[in-house]
């Protein structure tokens, strides 16, 4: 029997005694705690069904795009095509195989080869994120693609390739629109994107996918971020987006683009994990006893070897929508199916917001650590932008987050973040002296540009971006407090507080507003985008 009561949507609920205890990912293991009595808890909606032919309705999509004519009849012998996809950063976790990017492709470069279109060249869009290994493309595109293309003309993007871009020009706000000159000097681009969250898609694909760090400036800088209510909500008061438009609208004056946007499911669990995916208070017997089962289990293994476990435990997305066809109107149509997946209805604002840390982030896939500006950008990046129409805490209110924080970084993957995180974060945390100080250092830093070159390195500049990336956030706040740190010196360099107990935090946070404070926890993952009245 139910012994939450539920409010608002069917995903909210308030905490009465005799509750479950609440499940909070925390890293490579669970957090299981008691809430206080009137806790709201918000969690994700049920999966929407798969559709039950994935390729079939990727080739009607094709066939019936919106704004265009159909891509078979765009198709003519000798011309040159480029296929922009999207790199290791989403899905997440990675999905079970096939991947829809290996499904995508495989019907266009048959498609292709039916019209006598020989000249096609495969670039993963990875903007200034790290190179994919050989072995995480094959698996994104599967073995056939891989075999036939990999690594002539199926390749990475090179934003620091001196010969390797076009600039089309400048947007009216002065914007440099520059873009992989594979791509510009294509006849067609067709760019199939996976739109896992809101934030993927539409004109940010090729605008920030296959350019450079000079035509990033633009927009991945504080002062736009800074004026972007929500990075989830493309269509509010995004200067964000609007950067993106400006340049993807500018880019589209110049080259002919045939968008491809999918969406999928939240079934991030399947199979014996399936239970995770539910309320606490609707677990059934075997439910709790294959969470203890799991939980110790966890405590018996080494923390390299759960990563492992975790990172190598595929998700089991289903396409649940595919539209094709001009950028702004695919969009459209494959946001609507987005939120109606994650978008989750809630009366009212919280003053303290709890937020489980997840193992993984759109920048450490395959890597050997979470590192601290990883945490943070999970935290007063992406998790707290997961709304529409207001923060889902109070202006001035208390996020809590529960994450080791560990002084653990991927060298190979993260080399320029040691430096920032031990050098310019020690000194200030101020994201605007960053930008005006250390930026160019960072970018131009012919070491790190090496790194990512030749390496599987993010770009040197990256780590300021994270930084940038939860200024949103920390604007916002008036207060983090992380729980479960194994050290000190993190946090604080952070400027966040530490509690070594869930309940310890509420009770700091309750010092700060008040005994009545309203407390909402969002169960993640799957993920939940708030649509807050």
């Amino acid at each position: 029997m139910r012994l939450a009561k539920e409010l608002e949507a069917p995903e909210v609920v308030t905490i009465d005694k005799g509750s479950a205890p609440r499940i909070l990912h925390y890293g490579e293991d669970f957090l299981l705690e008691d809430l206080p009595v009137g806790t709201r808890v918000i969690y994700p909606k049920q999966p929407i069904a798969g559709l039950p032919n994935p390729r079939a309705a990727i080739r009607w999509a094709l066939n019936h795009p919106h704004g265009c004519d159909p891509l078979p009849a765009q198709l003519k012998p000798g011309m040159k095509v480029t296929i922009a996809i999207d790199d290791i950063s989403l899905p997440l976790p990675q999905m079970a195989r096939p991947d829809i990017r290996q499904t995508m492709l495989e019907i266009l470069l048959e498609m292709l080869s039916d019209h006598g279109v020989e000249d096609v060249h495969i670039i993963i869009a990875i903007a200034l994120h790290r190179k994919m290994t050989a072995a995480e493309v094959e698996r994104a595109v599967g073995p056939k693609v891989f075999r036939e293309h990999w690594p002539k003309t199926l390749y990475h993007h090179d934003a620091e390739d001196p010969d390797g871009m076009v600039e089309l020009g400048k947007t009216r706000h002065g914007e440099p629109v520059r873009i992989n000159r594979r791509a510009a000097e294509s006849d067609l681009i067709i760019y199939a994107n996976i739109n896992f969250v809101p934030m993927n898609g539409g004109h940010k694909s090729v605008g920030v996918g296959l350019t450079d760090y000079e035509g990033l400036k633009a927009n991945h800088n504080p002062h736009a971020i800074r004026g972007s209510w929500s990075y989830m909500d493309p269509k509010g008061p995004s200067e964000l987006h609007r950067s993106f438009d400006r340049i993807g609208q500018l880019a589209e004056k110049h080259l002919n683009v045939f968008k491809i946007e999918t969406a999928v499911n939240n079934r991030m669990y399947q199979g014996p994990m399936e239970f995770l995916g539910k309320n606490e208070d609707d677990f059934t017997e075997g439910d709790r006893l294959k969470f203890q089962a799991l939980k110790w289990t966890l405590s018996k293994t080494p923390k390299s070897l759960r990563r492992e476990v975790f990172m190598r435990v595929p998700a089991g997305y289903e396409l649940i929508a595919v539209h094709a066809g001009k950028t702004e109107p695919v969009h459209d149509a494959i946001l609507e199916k987005s939120y109606e997946q994650y978008a989750v209805q809630v009366k009212g604002q919280a003053d303290i917001l709890i937020h489980g840390i997840p193992f993984i982030s759109p920048y450490n896939a395959n890597s050997t650590a979470l590192n601290p500006l990883l945490v943070q950008v999970m935290g007063l990046g992406y998790l707290f932008n997961l709304y529409r129409g207001r923060p889902l805490v109070k202006k001035g209110g208390v996020l809590i987050l529960t994450h080791p924080c560990s002084d653990a970084f991927d060298t190979n993957h993260h080399p320029s973040y040691v430096e920032f995180f031990h050098k310019v974060l020690t000194e200030t945390r101020d994201a605007v002296v960053h930008s005006q100080k250390y930026e160019e250092e960072f970018a131009k830093n012919p070491a790190y540009i090496e790194m990512y070159r030749r390496g599987n390195a993010f770009h040197g500049v990256h780590p300021l971006y994270m930084w940038y990336w939860g200024e949103n956030g920390r604007q916002h706040v008036g207060k983090v407090i992380v729980v479960g740190a194994d050290n000190a010196h993190v946090p604080r360099i952070m400027g966040w507080e530490r509690a070594s107990t869930l309940a310890e935090a509420i009770a700091m946070a309750r010092s700060e507003m008040g005994r009545s404070a309203q407390i909402t926890m969002v169960h993640n993952a799957p993920i939940v985008l708030a649509d807050v009245e």
